[in-house]
């Protein structure tokens, strides 16, 4: 069976969309009697009126020698095939939900509002002629049937090197990994450990999306007093570094506003058997993260000071939460056997 998997090119825009197309091709490759390649479909979204030009490109391609076609993303997965399975990451959320909340640069004029419409038909059709719609979280999926009324399933995506994070000890800190970004809200957690005396120490470990936020915690740090207590590590890191300060927190944290999916930070800390402590409105996490696995609190350094109090104070407690959230996880099964089996099926 030849399989291609279509995804985005944004030059030069790394994230762990791209990592998963590179790692599912690889697991598809290694699957007996299966061969996989990669096609990136170079991508841009702005001027608004430019979506239209990006999304007759994807439907003006032709596949062949191809038996089955796996989409992740807009416009790639608008490529037609006549067998083809979308595993969705998420849809151009500004002509969805980001459109709702006023946050889309597509609702600013007719034309915009023109090419919301436009986008919603092409999803529409695309949808209808698919042979199967998995999506990477219930966040995502109820996105779908909301705005859409398309069934799909749950998938999630396994992590790519689950074999790292299998745990360790208990340290003195927390670990906070992933992209270093306003809306990954990294300077809450350091606000809220100014509130906490006594509280753990604080790890920020990630690539930052620009200099300013990357200056802004630095100086946040210095301003508050916290340099000997919140090590800040800016840049790409090893995935053995990365595993090893999960393997060996006291728990982990993860803030993003409005996350589509549970995060490979989540899965990381949970393969790692580390509580995690995230806030109200982050998202997809929320559909594992809770007080049995971690703590969900506002976003507020005060609310998040409390939270993390409660969560870190007690070394027992926790390795439980902890614990809990390893077992959770597991009984999931997500792995990549699984994925590659539904995707193929």
């Amino acid at each position: 069976m030849k399989v291609l998997v279509v995804n985005n090119a944004a030059p030069f825009q790394r994230g762990g969309a791209e990592e998963l197309a590179d790692h599912l091709v690889r697991r598809l490759n290694a699957t007996p009697g299966v061969q996989s390649e990669l096609v990136r479909v170079p991508f841009t979204w702005e001027p608004a009126e430019r979506l239209i030009e990006e999304m007759l490109i994807s439907k003006g391609m032709r596949l062949y020698n191809v038996d089955r076609v796996i989409g992740l993303k807009f416009p790639a997965y608008l490529i037609p095939h006549q067998d083809k399975v979308l595993w969705l990451l998420h849809q151009f959320r500004q002509a969805y939900d980001l459109s709702d909340a006023g946050q889309s640069h597509l609702d600013f004029d007719d034309t915009g509002r023109a090419v919301k419409a436009a986008i919603r038909q092409a999803d529409n059709a695309c949808f209808a002629q698919c042979r199967k719609i998995f999506c990477n979280s219930p966040v995502t999926q109820n996105r779908l049937s909301r705005f859409n009324g398309v069934s799909s399933e749950v998938l999630y995506p396994p992590l790519n090197d689950g074999e790292l994070f299998t745990g360790g000890e208990y340290g003195d800190y927390v670990f906070a990994g992933g992209r270093v970004a306003a809306g990954k809200r990294q300077h809450l957690l350091i606000e809220a450990l100014a509130l906490l005396p006594n509280g753990p120490r604080l790890v920020i470990a990630g690539p930052p999306e620009n200099q300013a936020y990357a200056d802004r915690l630095t100086k946040l740090v210095e301003d508050l007093d916290l340099k000997a207590r919140v090590d800040l590590r800016f840049g790409f890191h090893p995935r053995a570094d990365i595993a090893r300060w999960a393997n060996d927190a006291l728990a982990c944290a993860y803030l993003p506003f409005d996350e589509d999916s549970v995060g490979y930070v989540t899965m990381e800390a949970f393969a790692s058997g580390k509580a995690v402590l995230t806030v109200t409105d982050s998202g997809g996490l929320l559909e594992i993260v809770s007080d049995a696995t971690g703590a969900v609190a506002e976003p507020t350094p005060q609310a998040l000071a409390q939270a993390l109090d409660r969560m870190t104070s007690d070394k027992v407690r926790a390795k439980s939460l902890g614990s809990a959230a390893r077992d959770l996880w597991r009984a999931k099964n997500v792995t990549w056997e699984e994925t590659v089996r539904r995707l193929l099926d």
